[in-house]
């Protein structure tokens, strides 16, 4: 069965290039917009990992994840921070909960990896 990975984007054309890069290797994708769109998709789809951008609407990215880690079901899922803002927000993402941090735009030779990483077991 597909591992199932969780975008979290509110831009339509970052969203849908990245559920072509995942879809395209084989992950089955789930997508919210916003941070309380995240917060359900967890409860409800149980992502095997989640892509979460800190900068979202009505809930950031790491408000999102610090309520996700809050459940006991979800605390193991591995949250990656995606961001345009840098290594800068590398010590927040990791305070808020997240497992690692990768920069915007997405490159796939350095999200493969990362995704590898956290969804080999």
């Amino acid at each position: 069965m597909a591992k199932k990975v969780l975008i979290v984007e509110d831009y339509e054309d970052t969203r849908d290039f990245m559920k072509f890069l995942l879809e395209s290797y084989g992950y089955q994708v789930i997508e919210a917009t916003d941070g309380v769109e995240a917060i359900d998709s967890v409860k409800q789809q149980n992502p095997d990992l989640i892509l979460m951008d800190i900068s979202l609407p009505l809930v950031d990215g790491l408000t999102a994840t610090r309520a996700i880690r809050e459940f006991n079901t979800a605390a193991e899922v591995p949250i990656i921070a995606v961001t345009a803002f840098g290594k800068s927000f590398y010590k927040k993402a990791m305070e808020a909960g997240c497992n690692d941090l990768i920069d915007k735009p997405v490159d796939f030779d350095i999200l493969e990896p990362i995704l590898n990483q956290y969804l080999s077991a």
